[in-house]
Parts: C-alpha cells; structure tokens; sequence
C-alpha cells in the first residue's frame, strides 16, 4: 500500500487573492504590500498621498501584480464603505486587508492635548475599525471568508513613556481584533494584529536617531536592535498565507524580546 503524502507548507502562494492594504505609500504598508505581491496577490493601494501610492504600484505592476490606486482620508468615516464598495468592484473582490494606517505624537502625560489625542484614536481605532467592518461586510456578502491583519503596536500590551495616548489606540485595536475574530469566524474570516516594537522607518528615524531614545527603547529589548519594515511584512505574509490558517484572534509580538522579561 503506497503511503499517503503529507500536506506542507514548502511555499507560500497568494495567487488569486486580492489584498486592500491602508498606509501603503511607505514604510511597514509599502514592505506589506510588495510582500503580498510577490507571494502573487494583486493589490488595492490605500494612503492619502497619490504620488506614493503610484510608486508602489509601479513596483507591483514590475513583478507581474495587478496593482490599484486609491487615495482616502480614512478618517472620513463615512466615505469607508463607498471606498471599500468601490475597491472590491475595480479589484473583483477583496480577501485580505492590512489595516496598517497610524499616527503617532509623543507627549508627556500632563500634556496631552485633546487635539492630539482625538488624533490618534481616529486614525488608529476608529479608521481601522470601521475599515475593517467595511471589508468584513463585502467579505461575509463574497462567501469565500478572508483575513483581516490589523497592525498594533508592542504599545497595546505595555506601556511606553510618553504615549499615553497611543498605547491606549493600540491597545483597544488590539481586542478590536479578538472581537472581530469571535462576530465573523463563522464566515471564515480569520482576524489577527502583529504588534511590532520600533521599526526603523521615515517616520521613526528622527527620535530613533536621538541617543537617549535610543537607549530607552533598547533597554528591554532582547536582540539589541530595531525592526525592519520587511521583518513586519514577514509576519503579515504568514497569516495571511495557508500557513496561517488555524490563527485567528490572536495579537503577534514582533518585540524582540520585550516582553520575555
């Protein structure tokens, strides 16, 4: 009797899959989204800048990918459905989204201000959770189910100096995820959030640069370094992938060991 084969993951292949990926101008979305497209998923752009947006899809369209540009405010709550409606109808459908837009402005405690707070709640909680409910609908109405990543942040598990307002987005996007996970896995929709620790980017470079800084964001770091955009990428491909198919609300650390101790 001839044994049977076991079924692997030797690959990982995304072809045929369609993936909405937010903040993709640079950075974390930028790694994502060419990521995802060499994995061979097309890939619906989103950011608020269109001159970004067009360089990315033009890095996609050279590795053989579908690639769509759409630029949104995805603070504007109430243009999130049309623009998923009209992404799902161009693309032919949406089955992953990478909820990776987010602000960020350090403050210490007694000086927050309500501005800035708002600020981050908008764009970190509020914008991705009603993005991800706007691709969830077009996911339960596809029958195919689907991955909702939410990008976190090691910020919703610990707390940071001088972001008070920012672990607190962070970290209810975080249960945001275990909630979405238990509403729609009965429509095979699987969601997760990778929370990074600090990651070099544009956006990073100028405080993580600073030598006090960078003494206190090394300090409980195991590994001694910072994080790269593509190591994220790394972690989204995997869950998004076949591989990451028994993974739904679950919060994946990329902290480098921060919190080990």
């Amino acid at each position: 009797m001839a044994e049977a084969k076991e079924a692997g993951f030797s690959t990982i292949d995304l072809g045929g899959k369609i993936s909405l990926i937010t903040g993709s101008g640079r950075g974390i979305g930028r790694a994502v989204a060419l990521a995802l497209a060499r994995a061979g998923s097309d890939v619906a752009l989103v950011a608020r800048s269109q001159n970004e947006l067009e360089s990315v899809a033009q890095k996609i369209k050279d590795l053989g990918r579908s690639a769509a540009v759409f630029p949104a405010d995805l603070t504007q709550i109430q243009q999130l459905p049309n623009l998923v409606n009209d992404i799902a109808q161009a693309m032919g459908g949406i089955d992953i989204l990478v909820n990776n837009a987010g602000i960020n402005i350090p403050q210490e405690s007694v000086d927050v201000t309500e501005d800035a707070w708002d600020a981050m709640m908008n764009i970190n909680l509020k914008g991705a959770f009603f993005m991800a409910q706007a691709v969830g609908r077009v996911m339960i109405g596809q029958g195919r189910g689907g991955r909702i990543i939410n990008i976190t942040s090691q910020a919703g598990s610990i707390a940071l100096l001088k972001r008070a307002a920012y672990c607190a987005s962070k970290a209810g996007l975080n249960l945001v995820t275990k909630v979405l996970a238990r509403d729609w896995a009965r429509h095979g929709i699987l969601v997760n959030a990778v929370a990074p620790t600090y990651i070099e980017t544009e956006l990073t470079k100028d405080f993580l640069a600073d030598p006090e800084f960078r003494e206190y964001a090394l300090s409980k770091n195991l590994l001694k370094r910072f994080g790269t955009p593509d190591e994220v990428a790394g972690a989204v491909l995997y869950l998004t992938s076949p591989a990451g198919s028994l993974v739904t609300g679950h919060v994946l650390l990329l902290d480098a060991g921060w919190t080990a101790h």
